[in-house]
Formats: structure tokens, sequence, C-alpha cells
């Protein structure tokens, strides 16, 4: 039973529009910002909402390693593809307008593709290939981020949780959308744990003496310091298919690099060779596909909803109350918060009330 106190949605939104903005964030990108955040917790996906606002935007913000203007720049394009250089700015920002033109691409010409380079932390991977699925088309996307998996048979930090995102339409009121990393847990779900006082389950991170590590809090400073990494989607080593984690995780890394001819792997760090902080230059890549171009997105849409419903209606293990398809407990969430709000730990009060007093703003929140 949810124990923390509700924010109202609106109440919220209006909240990070104007912090954002009080950091230098104009007013259109901040409200993009925003929305993005608030629907990582529409989906219960809090790991990436609210609970990563200051550590990850404002703080970064404030060191110098996320630009709060976003000045894109078009460095390649043809009729259906675009590379992007977002120059520091609010990833979330370069991909919402990335979107947006791969969207009216795929509509005329059926397929759309793009990369962006030189960018920042974009958000839940979801929000982005869900733009698609709004539009009755399919979304794909992916990014690298700072070092985190170590490849099967290794210990070292090499690559970044790297998700690997699809969100196909269908006939139901949500679509099918697959959006996770490809590590068994992702850094942000390690820095709630933390915030919550929480262990990390075991065998999801390895030590470099191939140990598993529990204590959340140490786990991060041991992946900031690269004694420790995150294994990949499978586990360590081989047995339980390792590798197929780590095959992923690769394939994102080298589609994020290689479609912009930027940074990859240990570059992207975030700090340099004396530990000062400096810019991330990530990379992430999109693709839009328009159904019309096959067989119609009505064909489409019934298909991806028959082969859901036929997977919910298959035989359930025993024990089992139901089987779920990919999004479906997201938007149970979102049915379930809509009327209520985003439920806010004590971690993120102090932040929110610190951003607020800090800027002046004139908000009064439930749980003061």
């Amino acid at each position: 039973m949810e124990t923390r106190p509700y924010v109202s949605w609106e109440l919220m939104n209006d909240f990070l529009i104007e912090a954002f903005k009080g950091y230098g964030v104009p007013q259109e990108d901040a409200k993009i910002c925003a929305d993005v955040l608030l629907e990582s917790d529409r989906r219960g996906i809090e790991s990436h909402g609210c609970n990563r606002f200051k550590p990850i935007y404002i703080n970064r913000i404030v060191n110098g390693t996320l630009l709060p203007v976003t000045n894109t720049e078009i460095i390649r394009e043809t009729p259906t593809t675009v590379v992007m250089d977002a120059h520091d700015g609010m990833g979330m920002v370069a991909s919402h307008r990335m979107m947006k033109m791969l969207i009216e691409k795929a509509k005329k010409y059926g397929m759309a593709g793009g990369a962006i380079k030189n960018s920042t932390h974009y958000g839940i991977a979801g929000y982005w290939a869900t733009m698609a699925s709004k539009e009755g088309m399919v979304g794909i996307t992916g990014t690298n981020a700072r070092p985190s998996i170590a490849p099967t048979f290794g210990v070292e930090n090499m690559m970044g949780t790297n998700p690997l995102t699809f969100a196909l339409p269908t006939d139901e009121e949500f679509p099918f959308c697959l959006d996770c990393a490809t590590s068994i847990v992702q850094r942000g779900k390690i820095e709630y744990y933390a915030r919550t006082g929480k262990d990390t389950p075991k065998g999801q991170v390895i030590a470099h003496d191939g140990s598993a590590m529990t204590d959340s809090s140490e786990i991060l400073k041991a992946l900031v310091d690269g004694t420790a990494a995150l294994t990949p989607l499978g586990g360590i080593g081989e047995e339980m298919a390792g590798y197929k984690g780590y095959g992923y995780a690769a394939v994102v890394e080298i589609l994020s690099a290689a479609f912009t001819g930027s940074r990859f792997m240990k570059a992207l760090t975030g700090v340099d060779e004396n530990g000062n902080p400096q810019m991330y230059h990530l990379g992430h890549f999109f693709f839009v596909v328009n159904p019309d171009a096959f067989m119609g997105r009505d064909v489409f849409r019934k298909t991806a909803g028959d082969i859901c419903r036929a997977l919910r209606a298959s035989h359930k293990a025993p024990g089992q109350d139901r089987i779920y398809t990919a999004g479906e407990k997201e938007y149970q969430v979102w049915l379930e918060r809509r009327d209520k709000g985003v439920p806010v730990g004590e971690a993120v009060q102090k932040e929110i009330l610190e951003v607020r007093d800090k800027l002046g703003l004139p908000f009064r929140f439930p749980f003061e």
C-alpha cells in the first residue's frame, strides 16, 4: 500500500516547468522536460521521474555538464534520415525535435531514421518510441550512457545500461512498449534504492574481485570509480545466457556512436582524466516505421492486439493470477495514479523544497 504523499500532476508539472526555467531552460523546452519526467512517474518508472529531476538535470546544469539552452544543428539530412548535433543541450529537447521530424518523414516516405550526437540524458527511452505509436507507427530507439555494464567474463564497467526500446501500436488502450535496460538493473534504479535505504538485490552488481555487491550507496560510488559493474541481462557468465544481454548492449553502443561518428564507452564518464566534470557527449538513435507502407495500420494494430491478447490468455503458471504484455503494467499504474498524482518520498521532497526555496518559487506542497 502506498504510504508516500501524493502531489497533483498539475502542481508538479507547474513546479517542474518553473524550476527548469529558473535554471535557464526556455519555457517551451521546460514543458517538454517536465512532461518527460512526469511520464516516467505516470508509468511507475520512478527511477527516471521526479527522483532524477535534481541529481541528473539541475545538478548537471549547475556543474556545467549540461547546457540549459538546446541549440540543435542538423549536420546531415536526406528525405528519410537526419543526423543532429545537440551541442550538449537538454537531451530531452533534442530528442523531441528529432522525433517530430522523423514522424513527418515516415508519414511521407514510410520509414525514417535519425541519430543525435553530443547529447545528454534523454529520460525514459519509451517516451520517444511512444511518440511514434501515438501516431499509429512503430517507434524504436536506443542510447548509450555512462559506462556501467561489464562484458561477459569481465568485471570492468565498459558500456552503459543502453536501452533498446520498441513501441508498437495496438487496437487496445495502450501500445506494446518494451522499454528496459540491457543490464539486469539500471543505475537509476540503484539511485532509487540508495535514496530509499534499500539494498540492491544480489547478483545484479559485480565487484572487481568477482563478488556480488548489495550496498546501494557503495555501489554508486564503486560505479563511478570503476571498481564495480552492472551485470548484463542474463547475469554473470554464460550459464544464464548473460552473453545475450552483453550482445544487445554492444549493439546499442555501436549504433549510438557509429551512426553519429561520436564518442563511446569510457569516453562517456562525464569526468576528465583529473576527475573534473566534463560534457557527456552521448549518442541516441531513433527509427519510425509507418505500417501504411506495409499492410496498413489497421491490420498492424489488430494483429498486434490479437497477439497480446493471446499471450495474456495462455495457460498461467501455478499460483499466478495473470500474464502481462509489455506496457500493460505501466498503463495500470497510470490508471491508479491518474486522479491521485505523483507519490513523492522524503528524499525527493527535500530536493523539491531546496530548489523551490533557492529560486523563490511560490509553490506550496501537501507534504509540508
